[in-house]
């Protein structure tokens, strides 16, 4: 019965969330649109600040929204009896076949493979092995070794793992210890941080190179990685040092006889599709980090994985169908919606009346940088990106790869509370923390993550 209630009274706050954000953004749209504005224009206007407002109440899932936003586009925009100036819509569905898309779902195959495999698990016991029995270098070993794995696979995918696996000791120390605070604090810190390594790390990375292929400008896997992740390990470097120094005081070596506990003989078959999994992994990364040498599209390598996992039987059809297909559909859904702002002109619009603003270019990608981060904290970091990549595209004439990269990257350091990011969720749902011992990583990474990441783009590019 509780429960009933409980459902009931959810359903009732969505549908009001929901009637509240529709009413928002039509009143929103009467006020802001201008007399020069197309019925396009309007009607995209009034489709931002919709989808702004159900991805900030979360009213229905983000992924619904996108499918929303894709909807809306093709019923409103191909419809001459509601708009005269009706046009081909084929390219606001089309974002399902975007190399961005193919990208991010080989990444998916790869996670899938791994975890299937349990290579994953043997990885994270592996790094708790050889990080012995001190404090500090177990923290280390466990945040640089979450900051790789979340450069291939999702980082709430990464966090869940090295979390259950570090269970057995967190419940060994309780939840007063100051070295389970700095492991559940550093997890998830280098979970995020890490996604900004590699192209398919997060989805605003993938937002940002999609948006660029869109104007004409081709981000490739290895020139993501070198914007991406001498960032992610300098603030995991920070973020762990921080980390030390404010939570672990004991020395102590500390037991890890729980390790021991599972001693499994696999069989000859479970070894054979490790290797293979191992085998996919490398050629796929090296395809991905050589795309100059040899030409192949990052997109189109991404068939290795997923021709290679399916022809061996590693990955079958229930493997396959639990794939986190609805993040795809959130990702197209935001590539539609950055294409009709700048198709509609109204990008431009506002972008204009910004350039007409006189402050330095680097100060407006600073600007833009923290905003980035003061949002991605309250709202989805897929969402943000959406919105702000292709705003600084249209403002930044001359700088487009430039701003693209910096609020990717920037949209990857809002870790200041739980719901922030969902490796951060994950962390406090162990009950081991409270709500104010993640303002330590998150004022660290998020004050340093964005200025860090204009500074090292403009630097580089």
């Amino acid at each position: 019965m509780t429960v009933n209630l409980k459902a009931t009274g959810a359903r009732k706050r969505s549908v009001l969330y929901f009637l509240l954000s529709f009413i928002v953004a039509f009143i929103l749209t009467l006020l802001l649109k201008e007399p020069s504005f197309t019925t396009t224009q309007v009607y995209v206007l009034f489709i931002l600040f919709f989808a702004m407002g159900l991805w900030f109440t979360e009213a229905v899932p983000p992924f619904a929204v996108s499918v929303l936003i894709i909807a809306y586009l093709v019923f409103m925009l191909g419809n001459k009896n509601l708009n005269p100036s009706s046009e081909n819509i084929d390219k606001y569905v089309t974002t399902f076949a975007s190399s961005v898309i193919w990208l991010m779902l080989g990444g998916f195959f790869l996670a899938a493979a791994m975890t299937k495999t349990k290579l994953d698990e043997a990885l994270f016991r592996f790094t708790l092995k050889i990080s012995g029995t001190n404090p500090r270098n177990l923290l280390i070993g466990l945040m640089v070794t979450t900051m790789i794995a979340s450069m291939l696979m999702s980082n709430t995918a990464a966090t869940a793992m090295v979390v259950a696996s570090i269970m057995p000791l967190l419940n060994s120390l309780g939840n007063k210890s100051g070295i389970s605070k700095a492991l559940l604090l550093g997890v998830p810190i280098a979970a995020t941080t890490g996604g900004m390594g590699s192209i398919i790390g997060s989805p605003p990375n993938l937002i940002a190179v999609g948006a660029l292929e869109n104007i004409g400008i081709n981000i490739s896997f290895l020139d993501w990685m070198i914007y991406g992740f001498p960032l992610a390990l300098t603030l995991t470097a920070i973020s762990c040092i921080v980390l030390i120094k404010f939570f672990i005081k004991d020395k102590t070596p500390i037991s890890l006889d729980f390790l021991h506990d599972e001693k499994i003989e696999r069989t000859k078959e479970e070894k054979t599709q490790r290797m293979i999994v191992l085998i996919i992994i490398m050629v796929t990364v090296l395809l991905w980090l050589t795309t100059t040498i040899h030409g192949i599209k990052v997109g189109a390598v991404s068939a290795v994985p997923l021709v290679f996992l399916t022809l061996t039987g590693i990955l079958k059809n229930k493997d396959v169908q639990g794939l986190p297909w609805d993040t795809l559909l959130l990702v197209a859904g935001g590539l539609s919606l950055g294409m009709a702002l700048q198709n509609s002109g109204l990008l431009e619009h506002y972008a204009q009346q910004m350039r007409n603003v006189k402050v330095h270019y680097i100060i407006l990608i600073l600007l833009l940088a923290y905003m980035t981060m003061v949002f991605s904290n309250v709202m989805s970091h897929t969402a943000t990106s959406t919105i702000l990549v292709p705003l600084g595209i249209a403002i930044l004439i001359g700088f487009e790869s430039q701003i693209a990269i910096i609020i990717g990257l920037a949209a990857s350091t809002s870790l200041l509370l739980p719901v922030s990011t969902p490796p951060n969720a994950i962390a406090y749902s162990t009950g081991f923390l409270k709500i104010s011992d993640f303002r330590v990583g998150g004022l660290v990474v998020g004050l340093l993550g964005p200025l860090l990441a204009v500074l090292w783009v403009l630097l580089i590019a």
